[in-house]
C-alpha cells in the first residue's frame, strides 16, 4: 500500500472504557475490538487522563459509580478539557445522575445490566454523528441555516450569534438544533426527535430531550425560563417557532 493509500485509510475507532469493575472493562474490550474497534480501558481518573495525553480517543464510555472521582465529576472535566464524545453508562437506580450527565454535555447514556448488542449500536449511531469527513471524503455541500440572528453552519457545525460570536454547542445540542431548524413550526415528538438523534423510542421515564431543550435553550433563548424560540406543546413535544432562511 502507498503512503498516499495509506493516508486515505479510515483509521480503527478508538473507545476508552472507564470502568472500575475489571470484568465489565474486559468483556467491553473483548466484545467492542470483537467489532472492529480499538478499545482501551482505564479504572479511574488518574487512568483517563493519560489514556488521553497518550493516544487519540474517540468516544468514551463513561461509568457514573467510580471511586474517588466520580463519572459526574470526570465528564464535566471532559466537557471542560475535550471535544469528544461521551456516553453516560449507569445503574438503573441513578436516574438523577443519568440527567446530569446529560446536562453536563454527555451525549448519549445506557443503563446497567445492559445488552452488548445495545451498546454496540449506542456505540455506532454517536460516532456517526460525531464523524467528521476526512480530506479524501465527498462533504455536504455548505449550508448555513439563519434563524433570529443565529447562523448555523452544518459543515463546520459552528454557530454564531448575530455579533458573530461563536456559541459552543455538544454534538447532542447541535444534532437537535439542525434537527428543528431543518423542520420549523412542525411539532416534534419525543419520539420524532430520538428516532432522528438516538435511533431508538423515548421511554415513559426518559428525560434525555427534555435535558438536551433545556441545555439548548439556555443558549439561544433570550430568556430561558419563558421560551419563545423552543416552545414545549403539552402531552407532545417541541416546536421551533422561528422562521428558518438557508444560505
Amino acid at each position: 500500500m502507498s503512503v498516499a493509500e495509506h493516508a486515505n485509510t479510515p483509521s480503527i475507532p478508538r473507545i476508552l472504557v472507564v470502568d472500575d469493575d475489571e470484568e465489565i472493562r474486559t468483556l467491553v474490550k473483548r466484545y467492542l475490538g470483537s467489532q472492529g474497534f480499538d478499545v482501551s480501558m482505564a479504572a479511574d481518573g488518574a487512568q483517563l487522563r493519560e489514556a488521553l495525553r497518550s493516544s487519540r480517543v474517540d468516544l468514551v464510555l463513561m461509568d457514573l459509580g467510580l471511586p474517588g472521582e466520580d463519572g459526574l465529576d470526570l465528564t464535566r472535566y471532559l466537557h471542560n478539557h475535550w471535544q469528544g464524545p461521551i456516553i453516560i453508562v449507569s445503574g438503573r437506580g441513578e436516574s438523577v445522575d443519568r440527567v446530569v450527565g446529560l446536562e453536563l454535555g454527555a451525549d448519549d447514556y445506557i443503563t446497567k445490566p445492559f445488552d452488548l448488542r445495545e451498546l454496540l449500536a449506542r456505540v455506532r449511531s454517536v460516532l456517526r454523528r460525531t464523524a467528521r469527513p476526512s480530506p479524501g471524503e465527498a462533504q455536504e455541500p455548505p449550508c448555513t441555516l439563519v434563524f433570529q440572528g443565529y447562523r448555523l453552519n452544518t459543515r463546520s457545525h459552528e454557530l454564531r450569534d448575530d455579533h458573530g460570536r461563536l456559541v459552543p454547542l455538544t454534538t447532542g445540542e447541535y444534532e437537535l438544533l439542525k434537527l428543528f431548524l431543518e423542520h420549523p413550526h412542525r411539532v416534534l415528538t419525543r419520539n420524532d426527535i430520538m428516532s432522528q438523534i438516538h435511533g431508538r423510542d423515548a421511554g415513559p421515564f426518559d428525560r434525555a430531550i427534555d435535558v438536551q431543550i433545556g441545555r439548548l435553550r439556555r443558549k439561544i433563548e433570550r430568556d430561558p425560563t419563558q421560551p419563545a424560540l423552543l416552545k414545549a406543546i403539552r402531552g407532545t413535544g417541541y416546536i421551533l417557532t422561528e422562521q428558518v432562511r438557508r444560505e
